[in-house]
C-alpha cells in the first residue's frame, strides 16, 4: 500500500490563538455564510490553512458547543490539503444541533472557494489601482 503524501494532523502550526490573530482576520472584512457557519478569513503567507473557532454560549450547553467544535476541527483536518490558498480562517457556529463531519466539511471547502475568488477580485483592483495611477 502507498503512503499518502499529506499528513492530516491538526498540530499547533495549524491553529490560531490569541487576540492579535483572530483580530487580525476580523479586519480583512472578508466573510462567507455558508450552513450554519460564518467563516471569517485572510489569505496568510504560510503554505498552509490555519483554524480559529469562535462558538458562543447561544450555540447551546457545553456538552453541544464543544462537540461541534471537536467535528470542525475534524472536518478541517481531513479537508485542510483541499481548500484553496492558505488562509487564517475563523469559524464562528450559529445555534444548530450538530451537524456531521462530511456536511462541516463541504462548508468549509465551499466557503473558502468562494473567499478565495473574492479575494483574487480584491488583489486585481488592488493592481488595476496602481497601474492607472500616474
Amino acid at each position: 500500500m502507498g503512503e499518502s503524501t499529506f499528513r492530516y494532523r491538526f498540530g499547533r502550526h495549524l491553529r490560531l490563538s490569541g487576540n492579535r490573530q483572530f483580530e487580525r482576520v476580523y479586519a480583512a472584512r472578508l466573510r462567507k455564510n455558508v450552513g450554519f457557519l460564518s467563516v471569517c478569513g485572510l489569505r496568510n503567507n504560510l503554505n498552509h490553512p490555519r483554524l480559529g473557532l469562535s462558538v458562543s454560549r447561544r450555540v447551546g450547553n457545553a456538552v453541544r458547543r464543544h462537540r461541534i467544535k471537536r467535528r470542525v476541527r475534524e472536518a478541517f483536518r481531513c479537508c485542510q490539503h483541499e481548500l484553496p490558498g492558505s488562509f487564517d480562517l475563523i469559524v464562528i457556529a450559529r445555534p444548530h444541533a450538530p451537524a456531521a463531519v462530511a456536511d462541516y466539511q463541504r462548508w468549509l471547502i465551499e466557503a473558502v472557494t468562494a473567499m478565495d475568488v473574492t479575494w483574487q477580485r480584491r488583489s486585481e483592483k488592488s493592481t488595476d489601482k496602481i497601474a492607472s495611477d500616474p
